[in-house]
């Protein structure tokens, strides 16, 4: 197949999408499949590529939706004329801005299907991202959303919770749908060739001893991930165990307020800020770590939980349907009601390694069923389904069959 993936979202900027679309290409040339990607400018002069024949970068401005953070404004001739070089038969598309307005475009001049995937739960976001958001009502922001996605012709949820929503009656229960979990890539995420020395040699740069329990939180520091929320836990936790540390891998927004809590505390030698790590290092953070924790509400399907479950950690988190598939309360992990309770657990798996050891190793196992292999075919099973009924409609149960069965379909 000729697959386009169109994004706001592309290096070197780093995100959750960014690592989805990634690893989506990859997986599918490796399966023999042509993909190109129709994304965002390269804004950082910092920043070399090598010109990718397969890559187009439009014209784009800043995105009020977070640093280093953009929206594409593609030419529509532009960009049809790349689809018709590469003889594309699908669009994929990973956002629902000016990109998602021009591949629905270029799909009906071209006749062919246009699908998405749904990542964000704008519902959760836009009071954080847009400075008249808190007087928009929630009403308002269903109808802009439904009224984008209505257009395509069929989408991916990556979790039950976003199928959930848009089955909802004032949304788009009609769409046919399915759901196909986000992956990650262990072969390029895990550092096989880190040593017992890398590792203490870490600890030291952060001034972490070996005998300490090591809570991990990765992603944006960013408000709608509820990191203040996360840090008075953790103030809490560290002042009850002398052998505890809060480590925060990440940047955003709300860093530099958070540092200056922690240091108002007189907690920085027990709450520790590392910034922003590039991926491919990140896993080496997670390898001196002992407990996963987010007190996030708004994930769709986090994909830093699936990586700190392939590097063997138990879970923390506040209960919510975007883990249901990845966190099972008791096996891999805790789900709790409040912020609150989230002391408590965090204390017991520390207070007993061998639980949070057993508990880990469940992560562990539990993270193969979210292999990247697995996703790409799913992901391949979903766009045979879709070219073999486009332009006729499909149906939700005619999708999610193909994406069960996708083992039988030789993909």
């Amino acid at each position: 197949m000729n697959i386009a993936l169109f994004s706001d979202s592309y290096l070197p900027t780093k995100s959750g999408i960014v690592t989805v679309v990634i690893q989506l290409r990859e997986i599918l040339q490796q399966m023999g499949h042509h993909v190109v990607i129709v994304t965002v400018s390269n804004m950082d002069p910092s920043y070399k590529e090598e010109p990718d024949p397969c890559v187009l970068r439009v014209e784009s401005v800043p995105s009020p939706v977070g640093d280093n953070q953009y929206v594409g404004r593609p030419d529509t001739d532009e960009v049809l004329a790349f689809l018709k070089k590469n003889n594309v038969e699908i669009i994929h598309s990973h956002t629902e801005f000016f990109m998602g307005a021009c591949a629905i475009k270029c799909g009906k001049i071209l006749n062919i299907p246009v699908i998405a995937s749904t990542h964000t739960m704008w519902e959760d976001y836009y009071r954080y991202y847009f400075s008249f958001g808190r007087f928009v009502p929630r009403w308002v922001v269903r109808k802009i959303v439904k009224a984008v996605y209505k257009k395509f012709y069929a989408f991916i949820n990556v979790s039950e919770k976003a199928r959930n929503y848009f089955l909802q009656p004032f949304m788009l229960p009609k769409t046919p749908s399915t759901v196909i979990p986000n992956a990650t890539d262990t072969k390029k995420f895990v550092d096989l060739n880190i040593t017992e020395d890398d590792k203490n040699a870490l600890r030291e740069s952060l001034h972490i001893s070996r005998d300490d329990t090591v809570v991990l939180y990765v992603g944006r520091v960013v408000e709608e991930k509820r990191v203040e929320e996360l840090l008075q836990v953790m103030k809490r936790v560290v002042k009850g165990r002398d052998n505890i540390k809060m480590l925060f891998v990440g940047s955003g927004a709300m860093e530099a307020r958070l540092k200056k809590e922690t240091a108002e505390a007189g907690l920085q030698d027990k709450i520790i800020f590392a910034g922003f790590i590039d991926w491919f290092k990140l896993s080496r953070y997670y390898a001196i770590s002992h407990i996963f924790v987010t007190t996030s509400l708004s994930e769709m399907h986090s994909m830093t939980v699936l990586e700190a479950m392939v590097m063997h950690l138990p879970i923390v988190c506040r209960r919510d349907t975007s883990f249901t598939d990845t966190i099972f309360p008791g096996e891999n992990g805790y789900m709790v009601d409040t912020d609150e309770e989230m002391d408590e657990k965090i204390y017991e798996l520390s207070d007993d390694r061998k639980k949070c050891h057993e508990m880990g190793e469940k992560s562990y196992a539990l993270s193969k069923n979210f292999l990247l292999d697995v996703h790409g075919k799913k992901t391949v099973a979903f766009y045979r389904e879709v070219l073999k009924h486009y332009p006729k409609p499909v149906t939700s149960d005619e999708l999610a069959a193909a994406v069960q069965n996708y083992a039988s379909l030789g993909v």
